[in-house]
């Protein structure tokens, strides 16, 4: 129990707890290693479509969404591992990474 000026000087009373965080493996894998998977979300109104876990420098990763952005003709992000594609796209995205060679489920 806490009162008025109660000194709070041992952490086992912290109030805040931390969460343990989670590790993201940062090994690197070639295209052909990958096994890409495919999700849909609606997001005000609107599909995204999100593949992921990609095992690439960001480097790598920029210009792999640098240039299916421009052969498929849509807006994307990265963001952590995965990439993020406007609209309803799975198919064309799903030929297109296996014509650059990644591994898709």
């Amino acid at each position: 129990m806490f009162e008025m000026g109660a000194k709070l000087e041992n952490e086992d009373y912290s109030i805040k707890k931390k969460k343990p965080t989670q590790k993201s493996s940062n090994e690197i894998k070639p295209p052909q290693k990958h096994s890409l998977h495919f999700a849909k979300e609606k997001r005000r109104g609107k599909v995204v479509t999100i593949v992921k876990p990609f095992y690439l420098e960001k480097d790598q990763m920029k210009e792999t969404l640098k240039k299916l952005k421009k052969v498929l003709g849509c807006g994307g992000t990265l963001k952590d591992n995965s990439l993020e594609f406007q609209g309803e796209i799975q198919d064309k995205l799903k030929s297109k990474l296996i014509e650059l060679g990644f591994g898709v489920r």
